[in-house]
């Protein structure tokens, strides 16, 4: 018996270990690549999960929106970006870390199951929603890629249909654009598709700028206050300055069918409603047995290690960015990281050296970032940011904002990509055509295939009125 076991010991123990990393956003992606660059194939299995085959800097959506950079341009192929790991596109629907094995579900096909050995949660966050009448029929989110090309397809196609009707009512609707959320999620894609669509009225006949309605729902009495309430007024003041609406302290409660229901007691009519009033750890987590405070998030250590109620290491798991909680010791008085592209991108570099050293049985060291500072686009040329304390306005705030997601945008590629799009700009007008139809591409081909209609049917104008 002694024979026959030695060989499956020495078997197991030489076995590779296997990294499963949950989500392809900015922690699984960097993580990937630093461990990746840290080890072998032999020395360890990496897997990635994410139902999307690609990771969406999200900061530049509001630019991608506005048409100054091309959409491709913001998202990082997985399987380009993370050669020597595995790819798997599917949604993770169960954790059971007690069992190491996690559910991923295919978008065709069943469910199975797939083990590791260390296990990274980094599944991000999903828009935030409250049980509004009407919001889950006919708002817009603002956190992927398809959504912000979605959103500048609805704006130009609106004002394309909006040229063409005659009735001021339905007209009105359609230049009515409603933002809900004075965060930096919301604030930015305002500013960014304000300034185009008021651009894009140059060419049109029938609709002046001053057609175009703006409007901003925001529950508390302030816009951006990561920025401080010096920078925050000044970024209200020049929203305010172009036009743009602004409700403070207010509530949106209802929109079924576009019809826009304050807690003002204001009413009007809206087919633009974009939600960007918050976000969530991804729901997924409460499918799991790994440890949660009350926000849904998985509590870590300062280490990024996944940690119990009473401060217990639970081995093998780790997890960071918006789904966790990390301690923020920069901070300290149990403050936590922001849920922030910063703390994402640098949490996940310490992430992936620390697996390192837990393989190497060498000691983890704790994530300690001092905040750069914020920054802020409020459109093309225009922007407020806060940088080691110096207060930044204007045109030199929007390029240090432009300089900065520059810099962590993952690949050299992607990086000159983007740059290219910027100095086209500088060289073109942006372009304001409406792509609205790659949503439904095949209704031409349907069209063309139907009956052909009777021409005993043709329509008739009305007689022309003679008046005297």
């Amino acid at each position: 018996m002694t024979s026959s076991t030695a060989p499956t010991a020495r078997a197991a123990a030489r076995r590779t270990p296997r990294i499963l990393i949950l989500g392809g956003g900015y922690v699984g992606l960097y993580t990937a690549i630093r461990l990746r660059k840290q080890l072998g194939r032999k020395d360890a299995a990496i897997v990635v999960v994410d139902p999307r085959s690609y990771m969406t800097y999200q900061p530049f959506l509001p630019e991608a929106a506005a048409g100054s950079i091309e959409p491709r341009h913001v998202v990082a192929s997985h399987r380009r970006e993370l050669r020597g790991s595995t790819v798997i596109n599917g949604r993770v629907t169960a954790i059971q870390h007690g069992k190491r094995a996690v559910q991923v579900t295919p978008s065709v096909g069943e469910a199975y199951w797939v083990r590791y050995d260390h296990l990274v949660v980094s599944l991000g966050s999903v828009a935030r929603t409250l049980p509004i009448p009407g919001l889950a029929e006919v708002g817009m989110g603002f956190k992927q890629v398809e959504e912000a090309f979605a959103l500048r397809n609805q704006v130009l196609g609106l004002l394309d249909e909006a040229s063409s009707v005659w009735d001021p009512e339905v007209r009105k609707r359609m230049l009515t654009f409603t933002f809900v959320g004075g965060g930096f999620a919301g604030i930015e894609a305002l500013g960014e598709i304000e300034d185009m669509a008021r651009s894009a009225t140059k060419d049109f006949d029938s609709i002046d700028r001053d057609d175009l309605r703006f409007v901003l729902i925001e529950a508390t009495p302030r816009i951006l206050p990561e920025l401080g309430e010096e920078l925050g007024g000044y970024a209200l003041e020049q929203l305010r300055g172009r036009g743009i609406e602004l409700k403070l302290s207010t509530f949106l409660n209802s929109c079924v069918d576009g019809h826009v229901v304050l807690s003002t007691g204001e009413e009007y009519d809206c087919d633009t409603i974009v939600w960007t009033a918050g976000v969530k750890a991804n729901p997924v987590l409460q499918q799991s047995d790994l440890p949660l405070d009350k926000m849904g998030r998985v509590t870590c250590d300062a280490h990024l290690r996944v940690v119990d109620e009473e401060g217990n290491v639970v081995e093998g798991a780790w997890a960071a960015g918006d789904c966790a909680a990390v301690p923020d010791l920069a901070k300290g008085d149990g403050a936590f990281c922001a849920p922030t592209a910063q703390h994402a991108v640098r949490q996940s570099k310490h992430l992936g050296d620390n697996i390192v050293r837990d393989i190497a049985g060498q000691e983890t060291t704790p994530y300690v970032h001092a905040n750069l500072g914020t920054v802020a686009s409020l459109g093309l040329g225009k922007g407020v940011a806060q940088i080691f304390g110096v207060k930044l306005r204007g045109p030199l705030a929007w390029f240090m904002h432009r300089t900065y997601h520059l810099w962590a945008m993952p690949t050299l590629e992607r990086k000159v990509r983007i740059v290219l799009d910027w100095t086209t700009a500088l060289l073109f007008r942006r372009e304001p055509v409406a792509l609205g139809g790659v949503q439904t591409p095949r209704a031409e081909f349907v069209a063309a295939a139907a009956p052909a209609p009777s021409r005993d049917d043709v329509p008739q104008p009305p007689e022309l009125s003679v008046t005297h």
